[in-house]
């Protein structure tokens, strides 16, 4: 062994005298330690070792301090030589320096030495090569297997086998949570190594599809073969008419709420009908869940229950050999269902509450993504203009821009590097480029959600063909969003305001500023299990080697950090979260209160039942639905019904110029048409003027003839006309401060597109 390693010359090429004479000395003082367990090989020897046990680190054996060798050198050539085979744990419990390349060269392995130089060409960072190296070196190293022998799912098992130790080292910490090898499994897949039936990504591969409903139902471990069977025939019925979603929720309902815990009241229950008694005692099991709470959702279950029951009294009918058997009185008693609606209307005044809670702290929220990704973006760029070790004076704070050790090893592999700054001050390190690109995100999905009212899969499924426009004949154009289908399955298109257009803008800017396309990716939908065709999909981001879709669930826990941000200094939102849909429910109530009819509403939100969209606006004074409901009631009566047709040239021109006669002294009216003004031309006071930016002056012309005019108000004792005066001028304040928040916003250049190149399509 000793000969092996004094010989590394052969082995290691270019390897300093000095350096192999110091790898042999730590390879003795480490078979020497070994000495002192029992076993026959040293492979048993090393198992029984606390150091290959991972119990105690290389240091406690020798280092330089106490015996002036250290035995990591040792370590990592026995390793190298495939002397010992260690575990995930041992192996981690002492990272090795330079491992993967010393591996590579000893192995004298073809394919090996293909799959490095595939790393190399790889689109990786250089960080990201590295590790594509090394954790493949490191499988090779704990499983003792060669790399023609990796197969997919021997490197799944080392990603897991590697968290477990990670978790071990250090417990509770989120990277160690984190599943490694992603890099090796994309290079390995573009080699062709794997079978070509074998996803593209790991993650791919660890996301499962859609099971099976015997799968579904046998999750829950039914001891009643015949009432399994009789499930699984009645689940296959109703998979036409629903979706993978809705179909997994019935299943749930049925076999775990329902017959789950009707064999725990009663094992011997061998058919449906089930008694009072038991259905009294089932009753009572679902109004609590698991961990003890109230059940809020116990209405769903049971109707779901009475469905099943009347199902089979339906199907008996038309196929009674095969349903008839199974038919049973419903043990769902009349009485039941009584109420059900005033339960529903506490749920849509609760719906109501969390809006009226929320609504006014909406401001707060934005004013804080707004600032925060002013900070950054404003410290970013200035950290980029200045050179390394030079400081500059950033919104009264000084900060000086550094580059640690590790940012210089990756400048001389020509890899781009994280922009750093110190605040001198307190000597505090920024990532600014990576607070930037969080603070980029928070505020693109605030301001999408909250312009737009789309839902949270809808957002996750904008794309870059989403963005469409249309041309008026006078040349004005208007930039259109179109919603891919979800919950209703039916594509919409809404109209994008100037804000909305700049958010989406400023996303696609992001992706493109590289010169290259947006990345076309694969998306998972987390409800029905399936995977998307790749499409240039907006809220994406590179997650280390591979770029991914933002989840429904990135953007829950996205909010709830801001919440927690802003309860530091509001305690409004102490024990407050804000959450996707509750964007929703607020666009839907500023659009009503803003004027527009509720069935426009309505079809900007995707609704099909115009009751769905009153519900979101519930928490409106009822004259105004009732105002509107009339509104509509008396246009459908007075509407002829030949009215349904295409429309003419002359009506059509009627309803461009509608958006022309829009136009006021300040900027545009935002009222939808065929409506009036509702506010008698009271343009300042107006919710839906659009103040155009060049106006600002003559705001400020305006609001000196109001303090003018308030003055002499005071001075006459005019109280009304001094609340008047106070509250046009509150409005004023108001929509400038608006408008000049809105002039701070960088402009977005969209650049001008390249013809790609054949090579690049490819």
């Amino acid at each position: 062994m000793l000969a092996q390693v004094a010989g590394s010359s052969s082995i290691w090429p270019n390897t300093p005298r000095a350096t192999r004479l110091n790898w042999k000395n730590s390879t003795r003082v480490l078979l020497e330690y070994l000495l002192d367990f029992p076993g026959e090989t040293w492979q048993k020897r090393w198992d029984a070792s606390p150091l290959g046990q991972g119990m105690i680190a290389a240091d406690e054996v020798g280092s330089r301090q106490t015996t002036g060798i250290g035995v990591i050198a040792g370590i990592r050539a026995l390793y190298c030589l495939r002397v010992v085979q260690p575990t995930p744990l041992a192996f981690r419990r002492n990272p090795l320096p330079n491992y993967g390349a010393m591996f590579i060269a000893v192995q004298e392995d073809q394919l090996l030495n293909e799959y490095a130089e595939q790393v190399r060409v790889h689109q990786f960072r250089q960080v990201h090569r590295r590790d594509a190296i090394n954790e493949l070196c490191m499988l090779l190293t704990v499983q003792g297997i060669a790399l023609s022998d990796v197969t997919p799912a021997a490197l799944l098992h080392f990603t897991h086998e590697n968290r477990k130790a990670r978790c071990t080292l250090q417990p509770g910490s989120q990277a160690s949570n984190r599943l490694i090898g992603r890099g090796v499994w994309n290079v390995l897949h573009a080699m062709g190594h794997f079978p070509p039936s074998t996803p593209e990504s790991m993650r791919a591969a660890l996301l499962r599809g859609q099971r099976s409903i015997e799968e579904l139902v046998d999750q829950y471990e039914i001891s009643n073969q015949s009432v399994r069977g009789l499930l699984i025939e009645y689940f296959t019925r109703r998979k036409a008419d629903t979706d993978y979603s809705t179909l997994k929720d019935l299943v749930c309902k049925l076999t775990r709420h329902f017959w789950k815990n009707i064999e725990t009241i009663n094992p011997d229950q061998a058919d449906l009908r089930i008694s009072p008694e038991d259905y009294t005692t089932w009753r009572q099991m679902i109004s609590v869940k698991d961990d003890g709470k109230s059940r809020v959702g116990q209405d769903s279950i049971v109707i779901a229950l009475r469905s099943f029951y009347y199902d089979l009294h339906t199907w008996a009918a038309q196929e009674p050999e095969r349903w008839a058997a199974w038919v049973a009185p419903c043990p769902v008693p009349p009485a039941e269902l009584r109420g059900l609606g005033a339960r529903r209307r506490r749920i849509n005044e609760r719906s109501a509450d969390r809006t009226r809670q929320r609504q006014p702290l909406l401001p707060f929220l934005v004013n804080h993504v707004e600032t925060r990704y002013d900070r950054a973006r404003l410290l970013l760029g200035r950290a980029d203009e200045v050179a390394e070790g030079e400081a500059f004076i950033h919104d009264g704070i000084e900060y000086r821009r550094i580059r640690t050790e590790a940012d210089r090893k990756l400048l001389r592999h020509g890899d781009e590097v994280p922009t750093r700054v110190q605040e001198v001050a307190s000597g505090r390190i920024v990532h600014i480029g990576t607070d930037e690109e969080a603070a980029f995100w928070e505020w693109a999905t605030v301001e999408t959600l909250r312009h737009s009212g789309v839902r949270i899969e809808e957002l996750c499924e904008l794309t870059h063909l989403s963005i469409r426009q249309y041309q008026r004949a006078n040349g004005e154009v208007i930039a259109l969003l179109v919603i891919a289908p979800s919950k209703t399955d039916r594509e919409r298109v809404i109209p994008m305001s100037a804000e909305l257009f700049h958010v989406i803008a400023s996303v696609v800017r992001r992706h493109t500023r590289t010169g290259r396309p947006i990345p076309l990716v694969a998306r998972f939908d987390y409800h029905d299990k399936v995977w998307s065709a790749p499409m240039p999909f907006l809220f994406q981001r590179q997650n280390g080697t591979t770029p991914m879709v933002f989840s429904s669930a990135t953007f829950q826990v996205m909010l709830g950090r801001l919440c927690e941000q802003l309860a530091e200094t509001h305690h409004e939102f102490r024990g407050l979260k804000f959450t996707p849909h509750d964007f929703r429910r607020i666009f839907a109530t500023e659009l009503v209160n803003g004027g527009l009819p509720i069935h426009i509403g309505a079809a900007l939100l995707g609704h099909l039942n115009i009751e769905t969209t009153r519900g979101y606006v519930a928490v409106f004074d009822e004259d105004v639905v009732r105002h509107y409901q009339e509104h509509l009631q008396h246009r459908r009566e007075i509407r002829p019904d030949d009215e349904y047709r295409d429309a003419t040239n002359g009506e059509w021109s009627e309803f461009e110029e509608h958006f022309d006669r829009r136009r006021v002294e300040l900027g545009s009216c935002g009222r939808p048409y065929g409506t009036p003004c509702q506010h008698e031309h009271a343009c300042i006071r107006c919710p839906v003027l659009q103040i155009n930016p060049k106006m600002l002056t003559r705001l400020e012309e305006l609001e000196e003839d109001l303090l003018v005019r308030l003055g002499r108000a005071k001075r006459e004792n005019w109280l009304g006309e001094v609340e008047g005066i106070n509250l046009t001028l509150t409005f004023l304040r108001s929509k400038r401060d608006e408008t000049v928040k809105r002039m701070r916003r960088p402009v977005v250049d969209l650049g001008i597109p390249v013809p790609r190149r054949v090579d690049e399509g490819q």
